[in-house]
């Protein structure tokens, strides 16, 4: 087996993505990076000189790069788009960056960011889709966050227009729920949280990535 492995995850706002990818995370004793990822690269895209020989030296030690990312603030469980998608391919460039130091540097779970395309045509690289009817977003979303069923509605079907934008700029016209992008694709209401974490870390092991126990 390869040293390294990396799940990436992308997620319809509220099906409980991040949720599993956490869950997953924490079962194979591996880091989950999401919005740190984007912290990161949002300040190196400023061109901090400072910033940047900081990351250089801890991606030249093993693991340093990952150690100097986790030392960033964790963000909010949900953090939705107020704006349309604009494209910023500076940044883009530097969060691609990131995502691969992580890759070559560690196993981890990666969510969004297309990590999924930034990472294709690599070995021990498992790809996951999750997504769940409207109305089981929309509950979850209003049990998560404290809003009503119209503030719920209108966050999903936002952010989800943002990801999809952002997803199809980046990856040069590919859609974000094409399934065909993904090793698997989950229903998270009609597996299950669980049952989602189970599926996927059974399909690593078909896999090749985990050893059978």
């Amino acid at each position: 087996m390869e040293e390294h492995f990396v799940v990436t995850f992308a997620r319809g706002f509220g099906t409980g993505g991040k949720e599993i990818a956490s869950r997953l995370a924490k079962e194979l004793g591996v880091h989950c990076y999401e919005n740190r990822i984007l912290m990161l690269a949002s300040q190196m895209s400023g061109l901090d000189e400072a910033l940047f020989d900081d990351v250089n030296e801890k991606v030249r030690e093993r693991g340093g790069f990952s150690n100097f990312l986790r030392g960033l603030p964790r963000s909010f469980s949900y953090i939705t788009r107020d704006k349309p998608f604009v494209s910023d391919d500076k940044l883009f460039e530097y969060q691609k960056k990131i995502i691969e130091n992580l890759a070559d540097t560690e196993s981890c779970v990666i969510v969004g960011k297309c990590a999924d395309f930034v990472l294709k045509g690599r070995k021990n690289i498992v790809s996951i889709y999750i997504e769940a009817p409207r109305a089981f977003c929309v509950a979850r979303t209003i049990e998560h966050m404290g809003v009503t069923e119209e503030v719920a509605n209108a966050t999903i079907e936002r952010t989800d227009q943002y990801r999809a934008d952002y997803y199809a700029y980046y990856t040069h016209g590919n859609y974000w729920t094409n399934p065909v992008n993904y090793d698997m694709t989950l229903n998270s209401e009609k597996a299950g949280i669980d049952n989602c974490v189970r599926v996927i870390k059974d399909y690593m092991v078909i896999k090749g990535i985990l050893q059978d126990k």
